[in-house]
């Protein structure tokens, strides 16, 4: 009977509690976007992303996505359960698996619907880390799917007391499974065209 309670809380009242609470601390915030136009080219071309954010700032990225809605990896652990069922409630629809449980047979998921025009999304330094480290699934995904890699990134800010965050699309080169520089995308590793250019989304109390 106790176990079936922890269920029924873990599983039905967790979700769209913690929804509702992401969406709370979104409405206590005033969104500021700039440079966001090379993305929304791409979806304007009818082409598909794999969107990549660092596994920590997850958050609010909900809100910095700008597709029409997307296939998210997630861990087959039991929390993985509660985070799937919450990004349902965003539009997103979740493909179960991690680096250390069922990548393999996610991974060709993942290269199935990209290959089929979805939207993809990654946290490329994976929940074990090393932090902020991507590993090589994203580019293996990339590679299999030619589709471009565009990196979100959220972090907050008290400056002055009213800055609440700042979410920027970023310019990114893969070397050595780490990122700086410039995009890349497809198995020949080609700049994309238009060149993506930082956006940055300001979080800002009203």
């Amino acid at each position: 009977m106790k176990k079936r309670l922890e269920q029924w809380l873990k599983f039905m009242v967790l979700p769209p509690l913690g929804a509702l609470v992401i969406r709370g601390i979104k409405r206590s915030m005033r969104l500021e976007q700039r440079g966001y136009e090379p993305v929304d080219a791409l979806y304007r071309e009818k082409r598909s992303i794999i969107l990549a954010f660092w596994h920590a700032q997850q958050l609010m990225i909900p809100f910095g996505y700008r597709g029409p809605g997307s296939h998210v990896l997630i861990s087959q652990h039991g929390d993985g359960e509660i985070i799937a069922r919450i990004i349902a409630r965003f539009g997103h629809e979740a493909v179960r698996g991690s680096s250390t449980r069922g990548g393999a047979g996610a991974l060709r998921s993942l290269i199935k619907l990209g290959r089929s025009g979805k939207d993809v999304v990654v946290t490329p330094d994976g929940p074990k880390g090393p932090r902020q480290v991507a590993k090589l699934g994203v580019i293996q995904l990339a590679k299999a799917t030619g589709l471009p890699i565009v990196p979100l990134g959220f972090a907050c800010s008290k400056k002055n007391s009213s800055r609440a965050g700042i979410a920027s699309w970023c310019r990114i080169h893969f070397l050595a499974a780490s990122f700086s520089g410039v995009p890349r995308s497809g198995s020949l590793a080609r700049r994309m065209t238009p060149r993506l250019k930082p956006l940055v989304s300001n979080w800002n109390r009203p």
